[in-house]
């Protein structure tokens, strides 16, 4: 075993472990999955992500069923203040809630202390020094390590920094959602936390892969969100014609062109990227090696942005559950 425990920064691209077991069509067979999350090791990931909401706790039992034997030798992520209660997801930040919800992930995951622990989403009823001031408590307390945020504005970031240092701030980011862009990459950047993107390839619109909202599985999430939907689709998909021709110019796959430029809009940035597919897990980990010039990264800029894409990234029920600046 090694000295140096894994950190958030190092390698700059974790794997987003929702997918297994929540919001893309089916959950994969939990053997599969096991196996999938080993070869993720071998391969070389070593911050994983995951969080009680996803598969209603079932996500945080895989990844502890799969990992616990490794816990000294990789970085550990969940989430709190969001869940599945009587079947319904349920937004809750008061600190009893998140205290109960902390020691519930870690005997899901069958460990004594999780690396970094997020707020999955600020509750509008709680202040956010509240919740903080909680999840402060669970790391004098030795369960977590430190503080994460997901899905905040820069000022609410700033409430959080004032009252107990936050480690990383979590928010989707990918060219084709640049909202974090307008403040948050900025504050994070000036009060040192780690941004971490999470749907790095524009949930699979950035690979290529995904044509037509006919092709997505029945309860995949994405068919409730508008950029993906016949009104809006068509438009997006004539975006990415030269996104495609420049992966093949560079010689990389498209999926490692978007978390490539995700990775050079900061120092502080990493992705999690997810996926069911352990080859498409080897793809990602490697868009750490793609170097992009300036030049590159102006024209995918160009390219790509929250100028031309058509339609919202959320729905309007999403929409309120989020704090997160708007264009």
């Amino acid at each position: 075993m090694s000295n140096k425990h894994p950190n958030l920064l190092t390698p700059s691209i974790g794997l987003g472990c929702m997918n297994l077991s929540h919001a893309y069509g089916s959950p994969v067979a939990e053997e599969e999955a096991v196996k999938a999350l080993h070869e993720a090791f071998d391969m070389g990931y070593r911050h994983f992500d995951t969080a009680t909401l996803y598969g209603g706790g079932k996500n945080e039992l895989l990844v502890g069923k799969s990992l616990k034997h490794l816990r000294n030798e990789f970085f550990l992520a969940s989430k709190c203040g969001m869940a599945i209660v009587d079947g319904k997801k349920e937004i809750n930040g008061r600190p009893d809630n998140i205290r109960q919800q902390c020691e519930n992930s870690l005997k899901r995951l069958g460990v004594e202390h999780i690396d970094l622990y997020y707020l999955h989403r600020k509750d509008p009823n709680v202040a956010i020094e509240e919740s903080v001031g909680a999840l402060n408590d669970l790391v004098k307390e030795g369960k977590i390590g430190s503080i994460g945020l997901s899905e905040v504005s820069a000022e609410t970031l700033r409430k959080a920094h004032a009252e107990a240092p936050i480690a990383a701030l979590q928010s989707e980011y990918s060219l084709w959602t640049r909202n974090p862009e307008i403040a948050a990459l900025e504050a994070t950047k000036e009060l040192g936390v780690t941004f971490v993107a999470f749907s790095p390839l524009a949930r699979g619109y950035l690979t290529g892969a995904v044509n037509s909202a006919d092709e997505l599985e029945q309860g995949d999430i994405r068919l409730n969100m508008p950029r993906f939907n016949d009104e809006h689709y068509p438009t997006n998909l004539a975006l990415l014609n030269n996104f495609l021709e420049m992966a093949k110019e560079i010689g990389c796959t498209p999926a490692q062109l978007a978390l490539a430029w995700v990775l050079h809009q900061g120092d502080h940035v990493v992705a999690i990227p997810g996926t069911r597919f352990v080859n498409h897990m080897r793809d990602n980990l490697a868009a750490s090696d793609v170097k992009l010039s300036a030049g590159q990264l102006n024209d995918l800029n160009d390219m790509i942005n929250q100028s031309n894409v058509s339609g919202t990234r959320y729905n309007a029920v999403q929409q309120k559950e989020i704090d997160t600046e708007e264009f």
